[in-house]
């Protein structure tokens, strides 16, 4: 693998930990200095407590207010105790009662509301899952990386020779809108469609449903497609992970459960990625993406272009699997991936 598909593999599969392990360890800060301010025990208990002064804090900004520093003193197991409310808003006296809570283990330290006593081990729950969360979709997804480079290395050189290896048929995959069934098309030189993926049923919720029609051995077989679900840990392209349940499952545990492996052309221009196909260890097809379709010899014509609606793709593969090289590309164009393996 090259060192970009490399880096592009560590950004996406480090997004989880690189997103959710920050946030997890700000709220366990949060909530252990929460539980500090309030006490070991983070459970507090209500006493009365009396006012024995009053002095005028800051300003409430928005509403101009006077905030007050209102001083108490209360009794906790028969010994006295003074605490400080700061820039309490509301009309305080010296001498009235209010509500307050202690922690049994500090009482030196109170708080007006209960929720201290709650919120921190709260934060601090919620902070060690989503640390824990990040942590293990990371290591999951390394996993799943190293297992699926245990196998053959990946016939990177075969896969880019496909476009002039004797044996290789070259054809065109593109969307076809013009019909009651839009979808996709497999179609050779001569524009003779050999494979299409129609769309029977539309959803916009749930699964749709495709029928996939192998001209080339008159095979139909109906399918169920989900709609695109994308997770982006961050702004960072490459940390993207997009994929569509296809019969139930992500369509690329699917291809990888056919013996599919991708590797994307890094160097190629973006957003035009071209892409490498192996098949259970052996090349199965060049694709390259492109905003134009056209069938015309000339190499000029099929130069990519100033991009215009959807992207058609040019294969170049020696297998006759027609289903799995449809499925391969439709999950490439229909997921909107960007780095695949």
């Amino acid at each position: 693998m090259n060192p970009e598909n490399k880096f592009a593999r560590f950004m996406r599969n480090s997004g989880p930990a690189r997103v959710f392990v920050p946030m997890g360890l700000i709220l366990l800060v949060f909530g252990i200095l929460m539980l500090t301010l309030f006490g070991g025990s983070g459970k507090l208990e209500k006493t009365v407590g009396r006012i024995v002064s009053v002095t005028e804090g800051t300003i409430d900004t928005e509403n101009n207010d006077q905030l007050y520093d209102v001083k108490l003193a209360y009794t906790v197991d028969g010994k006295e105790y003074e605490g400080v409310f700061a820039d309490m808003a509301g009309d305080y006296k010296v001498g009235d009662e209010m509500d307050i809570y202690y922690d049994p283990e500090a009482p030196e330290k109170i708080s007006n509301t209960k929720a201290g006593g709650f919120i921190a081990p709260i934060l601090i729950a919620a902070g060690a899952a989503l640390a824990g969360f990040g942590i293990y979709k990371t290591v999951k997804a390394f996993k799943k990386s190293k297992e699926l480079d245990a196998g053959d290395p990946f016939p990177t050189d075969e896969c880019m020779a496909l476009k002039t290896a004797p044996g290789a048929t070259e054809y065109y995959f593109r969307f076809d809108g013009n019909s009651f069934k839009p979808g996709y098309l497999i179609e050779d030189a001569d524009r003779n469609v050999l494979f299409e993926g129609k769309m029977l049923k539309n959803s916009l919720v749930g699964a749709r449903t495709f029928e996939f029609n192998d001209h080339t051995t008159g095979s139909v077989a109906e399918h169920d497609v989900g709609h695109v679900v994308t997770q982006a840990f961050n702004d960072e392209v490459f940390s993207a992970s997009s994929w569509f349940k296809f019969d139930g499952e992500k369509i690329w545990d699917v291809l990888h459960g056919m013996g599919v492996r991708l590797r994307t052309d890094m160097r190629s221009k973006f957003p035009y990625m071209s892409y490498n196909a192996a098949k259970d260890g052996a090349a199965f097809a060049r694709i390259e993406s492109t905003s134009v379709y056209v069938h015309e010899d000339e190499e000029a014509e099929h130069r990519i272009k100033i991009p215009v609606g959807k992207m058609y793709y040019r294969i170049w593969s020696p297998s006759k699997d027609l289903e799995t090289l449809f499925l391969t590309v439709f999950a490439i164009t229909e997921s909107e991936q960007t780095v695949v393996e």
